[in-house]
């Protein structure tokens, strides 16, 4: 605006210059400014609207209000915005009648026709797309006003609005029905024929933020294992690109009511790894018994919800967590906990009481700061600092591995300042000690074995990627329902390379670097498998750490005391306390460096199988027999009600004779007869939630 009303046209094509790359930039980065500006009426349009309302005040303070470019610059613009509302309806179109109602990965839909997606480029963000064709005009408006030569002006218009109608034209092909995907109702049936087909008998049931990924992604391998046909059943379309490579059967239905509506019939047991709201829409069945398995094992509260009374059965690892729920007192009955160990941790291995390397390595995993500001949440508000700054300090080197929990600061703001000046002060940590000669000495003698690990990395990446692209490139949700088939072979070769890219990570940077790790990979328990102890808090990561044998510490955030903290946290009892000044992590790095000054081996030993169950049956056989059992019981169940329903059969026509020979019959005598013919049987709640006297409960 100052350089319209000085005029400059040179200076207004910088200061437009600018505000197109920050508009780029801040749009590429997913800023969260982005959100705000709409907000406060600043959205996308408004700021591209505004631009070209300067450019025309740059002209009438040019005084070019009376020269032809100027209404035609005016004329392009106001044609240029009436062509967005057709393309914004054409878009809008088609990405509806492209969602489809489920979206299913290892699920074969060939019943109905899915077509092939529009291309990418054409739908990926297309408002921004389209409203940076205004450039050509901008441009060549400029170089006119600037130059004198309006030909170069009349040109940019023509351009822009030329690439607008082909963008309007390009689009038009895609709302034809031959380019949509069939309707609701079609897409259903479809899949309820491949329910009937497929018979699944045990449900992973999954539902969360996008950040909670990782509590569905812990129990996929486990799934792949059990026995019977297994199914994942998913809430949000968000969270399924984030879902592990699996060759289970996924189903994601958002809608509530669809979801009541699939043939489930022949599901016996239905997992769940959270407690959520939408845990309701498929609590209600009464076919199949409801466990829930978590998505961990530890002290915090929320392993002793009291919201855990819906389920059947609350499956724990080990003894602690029935000890747990008794001590609690939530209503969790002590007959229906069943221990089933962690099948999750047979990837970590058993510490051999060696480090690693030269240099031991110590992981540093807090949890997240929580959904209150109890201080005993995490380390991170009053220790982080504190104990990163006296593991560089130790008298003898250390490698640090920070891998905080990927919820890290959405609630707190200090939580995630901490954070970022956790790894702020690994960074310079690591720079530091790469000038120091020692390092450099390594770093010298090493460099071609890491550039050759790096280089693996990127050539296995390469290879993941193009296994993973089930489908062409930019095809949607719906297209890739239709190609995301299972291939065992292709599972296998996956498997492969992500072991070998995890051996190479660790390879691509010397013993002796801080590392922060974030991201799905490498995983936890690599890290683990990676590190010589660890300090974390109150959490499940510190009960799957015990399965190592390896020393660990826990932080007493909360300032409870040790004996008090050892009291109340089953975990800790054989780990080094820490205080919120991280004194006690010589005791820890002492453990590390010598066998004789690791005094808690043994409680380490006695913990792991109070806390994680015995090594024998394996994890994975208790719990496919825990699946097998809890199966019975809902056979069993269902055969029972079968019985009893064919028992009020054969009871009515004794209450129709007892309203027969008087006429025409009172419903009320008649109801009052079938209510004495079976008192037992409840009204049953339908889909809509009426109650319905008679209705079957099976269904």
């Amino acid at each position: 605006m100052l350089a319209a009303l000085i005029p400059n046209v040179w200076f207004f094509a910088a200061a437009t210059a600018v505000t197109y790359a920050a508009d780029w930039h801040l749009h590429q980065r997913g800023s969260y400014l982005i959100n705000r500006l709409g907000k406060v009426r600043a959205g996308l349009s408004i700021r591209f609207l505004l631009r070209q309302l300067m450019l025309i005040l740059l002209l009438a303070r040019l005084d070019l209000a009376e020269e032809p470019l100027f209404y035609t610059a005016v004329a392009c613009f106001l044609l240029f915005y009436g062509l967005q509302a057709p393309h914004g309806a054409l878009t809008t179109l088609i990405r509806l009648r492209r969602t489809m109602p489920v979206v299913t990965r290892n699920v074969d839909l060939h019943a109905v026709r899915i077509p092939d997606a529009p291309p990418g480029a054409l739908l990926r963000r297309s408002a921004e797309k389209m409203l940076h064709l205004d450039i050509p005009a901008v441009a060549g408006i400029l170089i006119a006003a600037g130059t004198g030569a309006d030909l170069v002006g009349y040109a940019g218009i023509g351009l822009t609005l030329l690439l607008a109608l082909l963008y309007l034209v390009a689009l038009v092909p895609y709302v034809r029905r031959g380019r949509l995907v069939p309707s609701a109702p079609a897409v259903l049936k479809a899949v309820d024929s491949w329910l009937r087909a497929y018979q699944p008998t045990v449900v992973l049931y999954f539902s969360g933020s996008n950040e909670s990924a990782y509590q569905g992604n812990m129990w996929l391998e486990t799934m792949a294992r059990v026995e019977g046909r297994p199914l994942i059943i998913m809430r949000e379309r968000g969270l399924v690109p984030q879902l592990a490579e699996s060759s289970v059967p996924v189903i994601c239905v958002p809608a509530g009511t669809h979801l009541m509506n699939l043939d489930l019939s022949t599901v016996r047991v239905c997992l769940y790894p959270a407690n959520v709201g939408k845990n309701i829409h498929i609590l209600r069945v009464p076919t199949m018994k409801h466990v829930f398995i978590g998505h961990g094992d530890s002290d915090k509260l929320a392993s002793v919800n009291p919201f855990s009374k819906v389920y059947d059965e609350v499956w724990t690892a080990g003894r602690a967590g029935r000890d747990r729920y008794a001590l609690a007192d939530v209503g969790v009955r002590d007959e229906d906990i069943v221990e089933v160990g962690r099948p999750q941790l047979e990837p970590i291995e058993s510490w051999t009481g060696a480090v690693r390397n030269p240099v031991p390595t110590v992981l540093y995993a807090p949890t997240w700061e929580g959904w209150d500001d109890n201080p005993g949440n995490t380390s991170l508000l009053l220790a982080g600092e504190n104990i990163v700054r006296r593991l560089l300090g130790a008298d003898r080197p250390v490698r640090i591995i920070y891998k905080p929990h990927p919820f890290t600061g959405i609630r707190s703001a200090k939580a995630k300042a901490v954070n970022a000046r956790i790894r702020t002060m690994l960074e310079k940590a690591a720079a530091e000690r790469a000038a120091e000669p020692r390092w450099a000495k390594e770093a010298a003698s090493s460099a071609a074995g890491r550039a050759a690990a790096q280089a693996e990395m990127a050539r296995i990446e390469a290879r993941i990627a193009r296994l993973a692209a089930t489908g062409r490139s930019g095809g949607d949700e719906a297209e890739e329902s239709r190609v995301s088939l299972a291939d065992p072979a292709r599972e296998a070769e996956a498997a492969q390379l992500r072991a070998a890219w995890n051996d190479a990570y660790w390879r691509s940077f010397g013993w002796w670097e801080h590392r922060t790790v974030t991201g799905a990979q490498p995983r936890l328990y690599d890290c683990f498998n990676e590190s010589d102890a660890m300090v974390s808090d109150i959490s499940s990561v510190v009960s799957d750490f015990i399965a190592s044998g390896k020393p660990y510490a826990v932080t007493d955030s909360a300032g409870l005391g040790a004996e008090e903290f050892k009291r109340q946290n089953t975990a800790v009892r054989a780990a080094v306390i820490l205080s919120n000044g991280a004194e006690e992590v010589d005791a820890l790095l002492a453990a590390v460096a010598d066998p004789a000054a690791d005094t808690l081996a043994e409680t380490r030993r006695e913990l792991k199988t109070y806390l994680l169950g015995p090594d024998e049956p394996t994890s994975m056989e208790q719990f496919n027999a825990a699946v097998r059992a809890l199966a019975a019981k809902a056979e069993a169940r269902n055969q029972g009600v079968v019985q009893r329903l064919g028992d009020q059969a054969l009871a009515a026509p004794e209450a129709e004779a007892a309203t027969s020979g008087a006429g025409t019959a009172d419903p009320q005598a008649v109801a009052e007869a079938d209510a004495a013919a079976n008192p037992d049987v409840p009204d049953v709640p339908d889909a809509e939630g009426a109650v319905t006297g008679g209705t079957s409960p099976v269904r």
